[in-house]
């Protein structure tokens, strides 16, 4: 909703300035500029990037209208999850949760967290961990290197995403100035045309570096820093469970581990701690 506005906003401020000062609407209307700024930005955006960039660039892009992929609702979930789980590892051993590893996308354990077992990604981070502990891994400290390198390796796609959305942002202006200096040849060939038809010319080869600079900084830049404000956020999704699993494989009780895993979230998603102890007490037995 709130992306919707501003760019509504960015329209009505650009434009109603324009035509408050007295200029013409029409003269505006350029629509071969706008085809060969923004067309050959995009097409420069899927040169530039592998599939999978383009992909997750318009998918992200999408995504902005939406909003991000969790709530604080989905974060209160994601800790009573890890209560349960590390309180079933504390009451049965490490093992009591094998059978729920192996076959995660079965687990009644993990069904009772319809956000975290509707999250593949999520889902197969934790287990492979809890995996890990099943098999005898006591050493906090290279589980937590192993687990850096994983999370770098997962977001390394994101940022790779939001660079190239910024890349295809800046690319804008300097289009804007090939449709500019194309519209300057144009002129140049009708030199001999009356002054009124020369100034419209010049006119309509303007609006090339306009929108080029408009749709830089005026949409596509802060779409890019949007997805970039998501992905960040989203991140931290991942880092709660690494750092309950790290709290719990140093021996802290569940209540403990939970707490270190909420206080990486960022604040205006992290649950209080009343929040996470009236949904832990929830919980049915394990």
């Amino acid at each position: 909703m709130f992306v919707i506005i501003g760019i509504i906003a960015v329209i009505v401020c650009v434009i109603g300035s324009y035509m408050a000062m007295g200029g013409k609407l029409g003269v505006l209307w350029q629509p071969y500029e706008v085809t060969l700024i923004f067309g050959a930005g995009l097409s420069a955006f899927v040169l530039a990037n592998p599939i999978r960039v383009v992909k997750g660039g318009f998918g992200r892009l999408a995504q902005m209208f939406k909003g991000p992929k969790y709530k604080k609702a989905d974060y209160l979930e994601l800790l009573t999850m890890q209560y349960q789980v590390f309180r079933l590892m504390k009451q049965k051993g490490a093992l009591a949760v094998e059978q729920h590893v192996e076959n995660p996308h079965d687990s009644a354990l993990f069904q009772a967290f319809p956000k975290f077992h509707g999250d593949h990604h999520a889902l197969d981070f934790f287990c492979d961990y809890l995996r890990l502990l099943t098999m005898g891994t006591d050493n906090p400290h290279e589980v937590e290197a192993l687990i850096d390198g994983d999370l770098e390796a997962l977001h390394m796609h994101d940022h790779q995403v939001s660079h190239a959305l910024t890349q295809m942002a800046e690319s804008f202006p300097a289009l804007g100035i090939v449709a500019a200096v194309l519209g300057i040849i144009k002129t140049m060939g009708s030199i001999n045309e009356p002054p009124e038809v020369l100034g419209k010319l010049i006119g309509g080869a303007l609006v090339g570096t306009f929108l080029g600079i408009l749709l830089c900084y005026g949409f596509f830049a802060p779409f890019a820093n949007n997805v970039k404000s998501i992905m960040d956020e989203e991140a931290t999704y991942m880092n709660s469970m690494k750092a309950g699993l790290i709290a719990h494989m140093q021996g802290y009780a569940p209540a403990i581990s939970v707490e270190f895993a909420r206080k990486v979230l960022a604040e205006h998603n992290r649950p209080t701690f009343a929040e996470v102890e009236d949904a832990v007490g929830e919980l049915p037995p394990v």
